[in-house]
């Protein structure tokens, strides 16, 4: 019983390796759209698989477009004022799902 409802888990697991390339696991909680880019809203896990109180991670994707993979890559976004459009719709949308504090 436990090994379904890790599968079901998987879904919305998203897996990045850190600069050191390690493997770091977050939950894909949403994706917002701002002046025609797309960024992923993630929340990191815990080695024991359980969500972490505490920041959201916001990357920018960037769809790699090249014939051999369709695969989207996500940067890290230097620029404060994005972050912090992004966090605010991502806030408005989520305001009755999560406590939110400043």
């Amino acid at each position: 019983m436990e090994e379904n409802f890790e599968g079901e888990e998987l879904d919305n697991i998203v897996i990045l390796n850190d600069e050191e390339g390690n493997e770091v696991k977050f939950e894909f909680l949403d994706l917002v759209e701002l002046d025609d880019e797309e960024y992923v809203v993630l929340l990191p896990i815990t080695e024991e698989g359980e969500e972490e109180e505490g920041e959201v991670v916001i990357l920018k994707v960037e769809d790699t477009d090249n014939e051999e993979n369709d695969e989207e890559s996500y940067v890290s976004i230097e620029d404060e004022e994005i972050l912090n459009k992004v966090f605010d719709i991502f806030k408005e949308k989520f305001k009755d799902d999560f406590d939110f504090v400043d």
